[in-house]
């Protein structure tokens, strides 16, 4: 069964750190955070690739850090400085090696001010 199992965010003060974790059940050539803020759309992140390779939301650079292990087909999301304005659900998303994207349940990260 396909799983996309996210881990961590909560209640944070503005200039603090958070991490997120998300474990998958399949191996992902691709993958990658999003956000979706009250009332707005759901944006990239960041996005990791099977041999590393990263991008980034210009509202992120600097800031925060996607990583992840392969052999666990786990990606993290190691988040610094966090404003206000970053407060969000944030979900992990794998594509398998088919093209085939798969969602997790969503994180909800709050950044007190």
């Amino acid at each position: 069964q396909v799983q996309l199992v996210e881990s961590g965010g909560g209640l944070v003060q503005a200039g603090g750190s958070a991490r997120l974790s998300c474990a998958a059940s399949f191996s992902s050539v691709t993958m990658g955070w999003y956000r979706q803020a009250p009332g707005k759309q759901r944006e990239l992140v960041a996005t990791i690739t099977w041999l590393g390779s990263t991008n980034y939301a210009d509202s992120v650079k600097g800031r925060f850090s996607i990583s992840r292990d392969n052999a666990k087909n786990t990606v993290y999301l190691q988040m610094n400085s966090l404003k206000p304005e970053d407060t969000a659900v944030y979900y992990c998303n794998a594509r398998d090696w088919t093209g085939v994207d798969y969602w997790g349940q969503g994180a909800q990260v709050t950044v007190s001010s």
